[in-house]
């Protein structure tokens, strides 16, 4: 089961649980953005997103950069409505959803991995992306660090409520 916020009359999200295993929480145009200027998104640049709920990264990649981007998500309804929000933005043939298990995953032709997950999750995922990725690839992640990483950058985006987010990026050598 995963979490998913709603939001509250302007008062930040309300959680609200899905099939997945790791909560599922909207992450801001805000923090997205400043994620993908992080990472110094451009051209050619292929976006995986782990964890990748309704697509909003994908398909902000997609839409503000032109980039390709696929999106890995166990819950299988989220994946239906990345899908559907991806082709409302039309955006479809640009980026793709996956229904999978993210230890299963093939990220190995990402330039760009987001993530927004929790710590135990990043740990646990971080040989995968030290085993797949490329020197130069860049792996950002909102709010989490990553066990047994530095990161390169670090900037805090003030939040509503009483949440601020911290983006941290950091990058294959």
């Amino acid at each position: 089961m995963g979490l998913i916020f709603l939001g509250a009359g302007g008062c930040g999200s309300i959680p609200v649980w899905t099939g997945g295993e790791v909560p599922f929480v909207p992450t801001t145009p805000e923090v997205i953005d400043r994620m993908l200027e992080l990472a110094r998104a451009k051209t050619g640049d292929v976006v995986y997103d782990i964890g990748s709920g309704d697509g909003a990264i994908i398909i902000r990649a997609a839409r503000k950069y032109g980039l390709r981007g696929v999106g890995i998500e166990i819950d299988q309804d989220l994946v239906l409505k990345a899908r559907n929000n991806a082709f409302r933005e039309k955006v479809e043939h640009l980026v793709e959803f996956r229904a999978q298990d993210a230890f299963t995953a093939d990220i190995s032709p990402a330039t760009i991995v987001t993530l927004y997950m929790l710590p135990e999750f990043n740990a646990k995922f971080r040989p995968i992306l030290e085993r797949q990725l490329k020197p130069g690839s860049r792996v950002v992640s909102h709010d989490f660090p990553i066990e047994g990483w530095v990161p390169d950058k670090v900037d805090v985006i003030k939040g509503a409520w009483l949440h601020d987010h911290t983006v941290l990026l950091f990058e294959i050598r």
